[in-house]
This record gives structure tokens, C-alpha cells and sequence, in this order.
């Protein structure tokens, strides 16, 4: 004879769970529909348009940067003086960018802006950065081995640069509340690669003020 005990809160458990179990499912098909849902706006404006979203160093600030450092550097005393001295135009490099801020930064992004403002005004000659070069040289190697002779360049053709423009990228951040002050300084120096001699100095300051709740900083 076999004996069955039956557990008396079983079938209430299982009530209970058939119960439970919908609601889950009926809550996760509203959370994803209402995700679904939701919808995202893009606007397209000038690649020139000042957007100050978080308050964080920005394609603006490397521009404005740029080009205020640019017209300075090239409206020095520094270049009539190396003009007339060498009976041509400077050539210039540019060394390394250090982004000394608390904040990441693409220093790629601004040495190209710098690049750019350069080869745009005119005043001075400029020359591909070590990184460029090196890819530059490669292909020189590979016509070597691959090219006519009549189209190969051959090495000992560079030109070589007279001064490099150094400098770094420095910030500071004060908050208190929901209001925060983030000041950035950019400092750049002109050397000349023969004698060590600094050329040129230059500054740009930056300061923002951003407010917001507080507990977001």
C-alpha cells in the first residue's frame, strides 16, 4: 500500500505564481515598448556653429586656439628677423602637444588645426611631423624595390625644418553647488632646432562657467 502525502500549501503556491507571472511579463512588454518608443533628434549644423554641450574642452576651443596662436606666432618679430637673417621663409614643425588637463583631450585634433592655420597663411614653409615622416620613407623604400626609375624618389631630398613649435595644454576646475568654472591655458613656445634658442612664446586662456544641478557634477 502506498501512502501520498500531498503538501497543502502546493496548489497555493502554484495559484500564486500563475498569478505573479503575467504581471511580470505584462510589465517587461511595457518597459520595452516604451523604449521602443522614445525618439532621438539630430540636427545638422556648420561645422563653425559654437556647441557647448558639457563644458569640456571642444572642436571650438582647438580652433579658436589655433588660429589665435597661428596669428600671433606668425605676426612676431621672430619671422622678419629669420627672414632677413636667411634670405627665406622659415620651416616649421610641429613637436609634441601635451595635454596636461584634467580632462581627455585629442591633441591630434588640435595639432592638426595648428597644421592647418599654418600651411593656410602663408608666412612660413612646413614640413610633415616625425610619425608622417616615417610613413612618408616607407613608400620611399618601396619605390626603391617596385618603381621605374624615372619616377622613384630617392632619400636625401628632405627639407629640413628650422624651428619647432612646442607646448602643452594645462587646466584647472573650481565647483561649488551646481556652478563650476573650468579654465584652460595653453602655452606654446617656437624653438630653433640649430641653437636651443626659443623664438617665440605664446598664451591663450580659456574660461567657462557651466551651470547645472549639483548633483550631476
Amino acid at each position: 500500500m502506498n501512502l501520498i502525502v500531498r503538501n497543502p500549501g502546493w496548489h497555493s503556491s502554484v495559484d500564486t505564481c500563475s498569478k505573479i507571472i503575467p504581471g511580470i511579463v505584462t510589465a517587461l512588454f511595457c518597459v520595452v515598448m516604451f523604449g521602443c518608443s522614445s525618439s532621438r533628434q539630430v540636427s545638422r549644423v556648420s561645422a563653425d556653429t559654437v556647441t557647448d554641450v558639457s563644458g569640456d574642452w571642444n572642436d571650438t576651443d582647438s580652433r579658436l586656439v589655433s588660429e589665435a596662436m597661428v596669428r600671433d606666432l606668425t605676426s612676431a618679430a621672430w619671422v622678419d628677423n629669420f627672414t632677413q637673417g636667411k634670405g627665406k621663409k622659415p620651416t616649421v614643425i610641429v613637436g609634441k602637444i601635451t595635454n596636461r588637463s584634467y580632462e581627455h583631450i585629442d591633441v591630434t585634433t588640435f595639432v592638426k588645426d595648428l597644421e592647418r592655420s599654418l600651411l593656410n597663411d602663408g608666412v612660413v614653409n612646413f614640413v610633415a611631423s616625425s610619425r608622417e615622416r616615417d610613413q612618408i620613407r616607407e613608400e620611399r623604400k618601396d619605390q626603391a624595390r617596385e618603381a621605374s626609375e624615372e619616377t622613384q624618389k630617392g632619400p636625401g631630398q628632405e627639407t629640413g625644418a628650422d624651428v619647432m613649435l612646442i607646448g602643452n595644454i594645462s587646466s584647472i576646475i573650481d565647483k561649488e553647488g551646481g556652478e563650476a568654472v573650468r579654465y584652460y591655458q595653453i602655452n606654446m613656445e617656437l624653438v630653433d632646432i640649430a641653437t636651443n634658442q626659443k623664438l617665440w612664446i605664446g598664451e591663450k586662456k580659456i574660461k567657462k562657467i557651466v551651470t547645472q544641478d549639483k548633483y550631476k557634477f
